[in-house]
């Protein structure tokens, strides 16, 4: 099998887990298991388990994900776009969440602004190949292609908790 039909399949089968930008009951316990090994330290360590408070129940979240860096700083994205629980969950604790790998950190999430966000979203792809197959640009593009969609993807930035920074790029 060539490597080009090998990468459609499995972008087939990462955009069937996440059909209308919810996980299926695969992605579900598939996350689950991802988020136990990040938060233990296993695994590379981009990979890290976001926990933030339910905005609901106000119980913790787990949900794992990759972390882009980017020009000295951290990033997390949503592959799956603003309505994502995780990002509505995250805005409603103020950006006030903690991060595991191996450790846990106590950390503030500042969303970018959708100008600031192309270099970031080109690097995450690079750095998070499963997210390919949910946002429409290749991830080798010129700049350009990442801002004509950047209103469509969160990025926030990590910063020390109880930082002031309330916006940046």
């Amino acid at each position: 099998m060539n490597v080009n039909r090998t990468a459609r399949q499995n972008h087939r089968f990462d955009r069937w887990m996440y059909r209308g930008a919810r996980p299926n009951r695969v992605a579900r316990t598939l996350n689950s298991f991802s988020a136990k090994l990040a938060s233990a330290g296993i695994g590379p360590s981009r990979m890290v388990t976001l926990r933030v408070p339910g905005r609901c129940t106000g119980q913790s979240v787990a949900v794992p994900l990759v972390e882009a860096r980017y020009h000295g700083e951290r990033y997390l994205v949503s592959m799956l776009g603003q309505r994502t629980n995780w990002v509505r969950n995250v805005q409603a604790a103020n950006g006030d969440v903690i991060l595991e790998h191996g450790r846990r950190e106590q950390v503030h999430l500042v969303e970018v602004e959708p100008a600031g966000r192309a270099p970031i979203l080109r690097r995450y792809l690079e750095v998070a190949p499963g997210a390919r197959a949910h946002i429409p640009v290749d991830h080798k593009a010129p700049e350009e292609e990442f801002a004509e969609i950047s209103t469509q993807y969160p990025v926030f930035r990590i910063t020390p908790a109880g930082s002031a920074a309330k916006k940046g790029p």
